[in-house]
């Protein structure tokens, strides 16, 4: 049984940092690309960022770029978002996912694999 599991989510100021991680458990992901996601009540989920199979390469959606960072431990079957400089705005729910096509998605459809997802809230 595939099971993925978000941690580090929780309640912070705006400005400071959280690292949230996903662990996997029952597939191996170290040829699979990573992605996060995140989702508001009301809202589609949205593409936060995601990092290919290696960890060399990550993609990131405009809002979170220069302050998020996806990086992987395959060893490890671990993957973390580093969140610096939180916003308002980035308060929601955080999914972790595997994609097992070729290359990299930033579509939500595209992914095989979800974790149940952390709550980040974010207050000014």
């Amino acid at each position: 049984q595939v099971q993925m599991v978000e941690s580090g989510g929780g309640l912070v100021h705006a400005g400071d940092s959280l690292k949230l991680s996903c662990l996997s458990s029952g597939r191996t992901f170290s040829r699979s690309a990573m992605g996060w996601f995140r989702q508001t009540p009301g809202k589609d989920r949205e593409f936060v960022g995601c990092i290919d199979w290696s960890g060399n390469h990550g993609f990131y959606a405009d809002s979170v770029k220069g302050r998020f960072t996806i990086s992987r431990d395959n060893a490890k079957n671990t993957v973390y978002l580093q969140m610096n400089s939180l916003k308002d705005e980035d308060t929601g729910i955080y999914y972790c996912a595997a994609f097992e096509g070729w290359g990299t998605s930033r579509k939500a459809e595209d992914y095989d694999y979800w974790g149940q997802g952390a709550q980040v809230t974010v207050s000014s």
